[in-house]
């Protein structure tokens, strides 16, 4: 949910407020995104001591929350194969 919030807001709303003079959807996707995103971070934080993720794999997934597109790589990398149980 993150990574789709953010590319919303990187590809959509954001173009549509410097080339369209429209800041509503900035404004609209700015607040949802921002309380996904902590969530990712908290989530992550959660994560990183039930899964016992090393420090460089932990700073790999907090960056990706960054990237454009990082967090589906994460999905595919890091949590597509954990056993939740």
């Amino acid at each position: 949910m993150e990574g789709i919030s953010y590319l919303l807001l990187l590809f959509i709303a954001v173009p549509i407020k410097y080339y369209g003079n429209d800041e509503f959807y900035v404004k609209l996707l700015g607040m949802p995104h921002g309380l996904l995103f902590m969530s990712y971070v908290v989530f992550a934080t959660i994560f990183r001591k039930k899964f016992n993720w090393s420090s460089k794999s932990f700073l790999i997934i907090l960056s990706a929350s960054v990237i454009p597109f990082g967090t589906f790589y994460i999905d595919k990398k890091y949590l597509r194969n954990i056993n939740y149980k």
